[in-house]
């Protein structure tokens, strides 16, 4: 099993949720975030004065699959959250040991 983590734009939510759904992936976890990369922030204007914004609004994106669905589920993001500009995000895949369903005592596999 792997955990994928992506750090999206905003308004690519709801694309990367369908393109997952459409894989059969029916669970995922949202999160708002703030950072940034290659992307520095930027400057906006507020009341006259000027300031630096350097911490930018993502969503990051948490999903537990099997091996086997690691590489589609990965193109899909891909596929939805790309813009061709800078701050796109980035996809984390990191092993999972062990999951439990807390309702039923389900593991691994068949708590996913």
């Amino acid at each position: 099993m792997k955990k994928i983590e992506a750090i999206i734009k905003p308004f690519k939510l709801d694309e990367v949720r369908e393109a997952l759904s459409d894989l059969g992936i029916t669970g995922l976890t949202v999160t708002e975030v703030k950072g940034f990369g290659r992307q520095k922030g930027h400057t906006e204007l507020y009341r006259g004065a000027e300031y630096v914004v350097d911490f930018l609004p993502k969503i990051k994106v948490e999903i537990v699959i099997g091996d086997d669905l690691v590489e589609q589920a990965m193109e899909c993001i891909i596929k939805a959250a790309h813009t061709g500009k800078i701050g796109d995000g980035k996809i984390f895949v990191l092993p999972v040991e062990q999951v439990v369903r807390i309702r039923t005592g389900e593991t691994n596999e068949d708590a996913i």
